[in-house]
């Protein structure tokens, strides 16, 4: 049975920037987020920026260059100063527009696209920021409600089938195309959505960590919907 209390202990909520960047992950806590109510229409800039192709990276200057009304001023604003405000915390923050991710059907029963869940892994300390300020939200999983593919049995014993050398290789063939990374929420898993407008602070997986990764994943876009977000 899964338990309500493991999703609260996950995540830490905090009401600034200087907290979200300055605060550590502890404990069972491998997700931190400043949630915001936003104002503007981000919804303009969607329409008015342009995107060939299923994503684009919307740079600030392109951004400075829309025509946009007093709304989509405010947004574009908010925008410019999250942009800033990694950037002058170190991170390289991205702003997407994102039609659809490319979806990874190779090997179906182990999908190592970014529509499954996964951790994020790094030879550095550093941590995941993503904001979604339209579209459909990324999502998140507690680590209890989610099991590692490769140790599914069934999952596992494709995975040999693919793999051709000795069996004391199998565990770095797994890590070298991503396979480890990946992970399937229970049945009674309770996925949750990060929402529009907050700005997140993920763990990732990397060698001086202590705390367990966060798994999330990118929803499945709307049909003819674009969704605009920053990531680092």
């Amino acid at each position: 049975m899964i338990n309500s209390s493991q999703t609260e202990n996950q995540i830490q909520q905090v009401t600034n920037f200087k907290d979200l960047t300055s605060s550590p992950f502890q404990g069972e806590v491998n997700a931190m987020c400043w949630s915001r109510n936003l104002i503007g229409d981000f919804s303009e800039i969607v329409k008015k920026a342009p995107l060939e192709g299923n994503m684009a990276e919307l740079t600030p200057q392109k951004l400075l260059e829309l025509q946009l009304s007093k709304e989509g001023q405010l947004a574009r604003t908010i925008l410019l100063n999250d942009f800033k405000l990694l950037k002058t915390h170190g991170a390289s923050p991205t702003i997407n527009l994102i039609r659809c991710y490319e979806r990874d059907d190779v090997f179906p029963s182990l999908p190592t696209d970014v529509y499954s869940f996964h951790v994020d892994r790094s030879p550095i300390p550093t941590d995941t920021f993503l904001c979604t300020y339209y579209g459909e939200a990324s999502d998140i999983l507690p680590n209890a409600q989610g099991t590692q593919k490769i140790l599914i049995p069934e999952i596992r014993a494709e995975l040999k089938k693919l793999y051709d050398g000795p069996d004391a290789g199998f565990e770095a063939f797994l890590s070298e195309f991503f396979f480890d990374l990946h992970y399937q929420a229970k049945p009674e898993a309770q996925i949750i959505s990060l929402g529009i407008g907050h700005l997140w602070k993920l763990a990732i997986d990397h060698p001086e960590s202590k705390i367990l990764p966060c798994l999330h994943r990118a929803p499945k876009e709307k049909t003819g919907e674009t969704r605009l977000m920053m990531i680092c």
